[in-house]
């Protein structure tokens, strides 16, 4: 078949198939110059240890608090009961079948391991990434209704209201993210902390006030985001729903917002893939997101290059789900 029937067919253009061969030849050309530059180093590679920041099996001592004798073990369906019995008082420890280290009648002292037992838990990559989706998702919603709560005021005829709006929106987009996490963790949230204590409330976690900085920082971005989608509705149609009948509010709620959002999602999706990426900077609040942990786990295992290329591979399965999804609901909207 020629290139001209195969362009008429496939709708693709004549040289189509040559460009993907030449794609597939630079991604190989890639590979091969990394793995020849990797050889050149003196690193020792070491992918069979990488499961373990995904899940491991960790041995679980069951100590004794008192002194005493052990003066029964009882079997429990897959459960021991092992009753430490001393000069008044007595505890019951429970642990797996199969795990007790001591017998009865056995004298114990605090601290003395009674059972030994592996259980699996989750690696730091895992406790990383889960963190991370946490704060994403808190802070993209967060982020939203401050988004479009702002981008009204924007175009609201109340002096006040927009005002208030545009400092907000200039002062957050005019300063550095990292000094914004700063300035809530450290001033805002030892303001806060304090206020709290002084009434005998606990305290509000570093995690919160992370969220609270990404929802605020994605927030003025989404409000302009909002404002400029709006206003590319026409005016006409604003006034067309008024003329019905309706007010502000019910033509922007069932007119206006519905066919803005059509056309703000794709800068919506790029904004909070990027908010996905930024909270890799929390990390310097002692939050373990998923770049914390990764550099926790450099630390611990001397794995610098393994590790950083898994941390690259997990943001980049965060963020390609995110765009795939956004891109689907396009078409759920287009064909609606």
């Amino acid at each position: 078949m020629s290139e001209e029937n195969s362009q008429r067919i496939t709708g693709r253009p004549a040289n189509y198939n040559r460009w993907v061969m030449v794609f597939c030849f630079g991604v190989l050309v890639f590979l091969g110059l990394f793995y020849y530059a990797s050889q050149k180093i003196a690193y020792n590679w070491r992918w069979n240890r990488t499961p373990i920041y995904f899940a491991y099996q960790d041995d679980i001592h069951v100590t004794s608090a008192i002194d005493g004798e052990v003066s029964s073990i009882e079997k429990d369906g897959s459960k021991v009961i092992i009753t430490v019995k001393g000069i008044g008082e007595e505890a019951d420890y429970s642990a797996p079948a199969g795990s007790v280290k001591v017998s009865k009648g056995e004298f114990i002292s605090p601290g003395d391991t009674l059972a030994v037992y592996k259980k699996w838990k989750a690696g730091l990559l895992v406790i990383g990434l889960w963190i991370t989706l946490q704060i994403s998702v808190m802070a993209t919603i967060f982020g939203v209704i401050i988004g479009v709560i702002s981008g009204l005021m924007r175009i609201s005829d109340n002096p006040a209201l927009r005002w208030t709006s545009i400092v907000y929106v200039e002062l957050i987009r005019g300063s550095p993210l990292m000094v914004q996490i700063l300035i809530w963790y450290f001033v805002l949230g030892t303001l806060i902390n304090d206020l709290l204590a002084s009434y005998g409330i606990g305290q509000i976690p570093a995690f919160w006030y992370g969220v609270a900085s990404l929802a605020c920082f994605a927030g003025a971005y989404v409000s302009e985001i909002v404002r400029a989608g709006i206003q590319s509705i026409h005016r006409g149609q604003t006034e067309a729903a008024r003329s019905l009948g309706m007010s502000y509010a019910q033509s922007m709620r069932y007119i206006i917002l519905p066919q803005a959002l059509r056309r703000i999602l794709p800068p919506l999706a790029g904004q909070f893939i990027s908010l996905i990426k930024d909270s890799s900077l929390l990390g310097i609040i002692a939050i373990r997101e998923l770049t914390k942990a990764a550099r926790e786990a450099v630390t611990a295992t001397l794995q610098p290059f393994e590790v950083y290329i898994l941390l690259g591979l997990l943001y980049l399965v965060l963020t390609f789900t995110l765009s795939m999804y956004v891109q689907y609901l396009e078409r759920r909207m287009a064909t609606s």
